[in-house]
């Protein structure tokens, strides 16, 4: 093979594969604005604590052009973490839903009453 050719088709070779692997280390974030806010309040009895798990409130989600309830529900706790609920912003004249997550406890300290993790901050937001 010529020096040109091989050279060409290491570099076809080596381009392939860089972009074969490139969408491998994509990263996607999806956000949805929507001019309709949700329903301001939604009444939900919170069942007794169970030891292990923090209780994750209810939230409306956005599904097929209307707002659905989502029943809360029991998540493992996770020491050294607080859940955040899922929420909706309200931004310029969109909401945009943004899910549950966990953070990190920055005041946990192991031994100290809290080695289950525990419940949510700001839970009455955005609600």
């Amino acid at each position: 093979m010529k020096p040109l050719a091989r050279t060409l088709a290491l570099l076809l070779t080596a381009s392939t594969l860089y972009l074969a692997a490139a969408p491998a280390n994509a990263r996607v974030d999806v956000s949805i604005g929507i001019n309709v806010p949700p329903p301001v309040h939604h009444v939900e009895v919170v069942p007794a604590p169970r030891h292990g798990y923090i209780w994750a409130p209810g939230y409306w989600r956005w599904d097929n052009h209307r707002h659905v309830w989502v029943d809360g529900y029991w998540i493992k706790a996770r020491p050294g973490y607080i859940w955040t609920p899922h929420r909706w912003d309200h931004r310029g004249d969109r909401h945009h839903f943004v899910p549950g997550r966990w953070e990190r406890d920055h005041h946990y300290k192991p031994g100290h009453g809290r080695d289950h993790g525990h419940g949510y901050k700001h839970h009455d937001r955005n609600r």
